[in-house]
């Protein structure tokens, strides 16, 4: 997408802000939808299964709390999932956006859980259903890309799935979405998949934001859900296994393989080497992914001893330190 495409859909996109800002009813939630039971909840509101009494169909609503969500932050969610669900690999967003006393309000198409629900701690999800995400998830981020966006948010909370073998996942959650080309500022906390460009940025800087920070994400992400454990707890110098990995990275002919990547064959090492290169401006597309789908990504040999204890994935521990994120930008399932 050249400057003048991207301006031309800026404008478009200020232009959909601005006529669903002038047409967000204020509804009585009971009076047009049976609420059946609660799917997540974090600060900035929850999320409810619900049946739509006219139309008798589940959807997934989303309320987000007034007190503590701006109504533009709300709006371009609700557009930027509107305008991506068109997407076979993206959640279905519906026109329906309205507000309360309390919350705003969008619905979204329901999925049966998310893909941290299949992850097993220290073996992670087969080899075969990596893969079938792998390949769901470039689509969605090629597609994002071309338009120019950035989703900035990627982890297995924010790939849903529609079957346990994942040969439907979507991706979900355009709460800190934005334009390539946009200054951000650093997040309240880093996480595992965290680009080594946002980690380092202090607290008056701010970032040009790229493709590259979604290919970083989706490197870890399938690094993670291939093994188990994280290669990393934060990608900055006083992480050892991040430093260990960087400087393998730099010269693999000097520097031992670091253990905790002795589990992955020849080819997935590369591909990911490419995903997770620590400047910015080398890494790959996400769509590299594409090139090693023949090959086998992890050793036979995959419950090796040598790997216990690191970068442990521990599904209470792990969902505590999300608590700790900016969770009102988070669509919880």
């Amino acid at each position: 997408m050249n400057l003048n495409q991207r301006r031309l859909s800026k404008n478009l996109f200020e232009e959909m802000l601005l006529l669903t800002s002038q047409n967000l009813p204020l509804v009585e939630v009971k009076d047009n939808y049976t609420i059946i039971k609660e799917l997540g909840s974090g600060s900035y509101g929850h999320v409810l299964l619900a049946l739509n009494q006219s139309r008798g169909n589940p959807m997934a609503l989303k309320f987000m709390q007034k007190s503590n969500t701006d109504l533009r932050v709300f709006l371009s969610e609700y557009c930027i999932s509107l305008s991506l669900a068109a997407h076979p690999c993206i959640i279905g967003t519906y026109g329906i956006a309205f507000q309360t006393d309390r919350h705003y309000v969008f619905a979204q198409e329901l999925a049966v859980n998310n893909l941290f629900s299949l992850m097993k701690p220290q073996a992670g999800v087969p080899e075969m259903a990596v893969k079938r995400c792998a390949i769901q998830i470039s689509s969605a981020l090629e597609y994002m890309h071309m338009k120019g966006l950035v989703h900035r948010d990627i982890k297995p909370e924010n790939v849903l799935i529609f079957d346990r073998e994942c040969r439907q996942v979507k991706l979900t959650d355009f709460g800190i979405t934005c334009t390539i080309g946009t200054g951000v500022e650093s997040m309240p906390e880093n996480l595992p998949y965290t680009a080594p460009e946002m980690c380092i940025l202090g607290a008056s800087d701010r970032l040009i934001v790229q493709s590259s920070l979604d290919v970083w994400s989706f490197g870890v992400l399938l690094f993670c859900i291939l093994t188990g454990y994280f290669p990393w707890n934060t990608a900055v110098p006083t992480d050892k296994n991040y430093t260990d990995y960087a400087k393998w990275h730099r010269s693999s002919r000097i520097f031992q393989i670091p253990k905790q990547w002795k589990v992955f064959t020849v080819e997935a090492i590369e591909m990911l080497k490419k995903m997770l290169f620590p400047e910015p401006s080398k890494r790959c597309a996400s769509k590299e992914v594409m090139n090693c789908l023949k090959t086998p990504w992890k050793m036979s040999l995959e419950n090796k001893n040598a790997n216990a204890g690191i970068g442990r994935l521990d599904n209470s521990n792990y969902l505590v330190g999300l608590d700790n994120q900016n969770l009102n930008r988070r669509t919880a399932r």
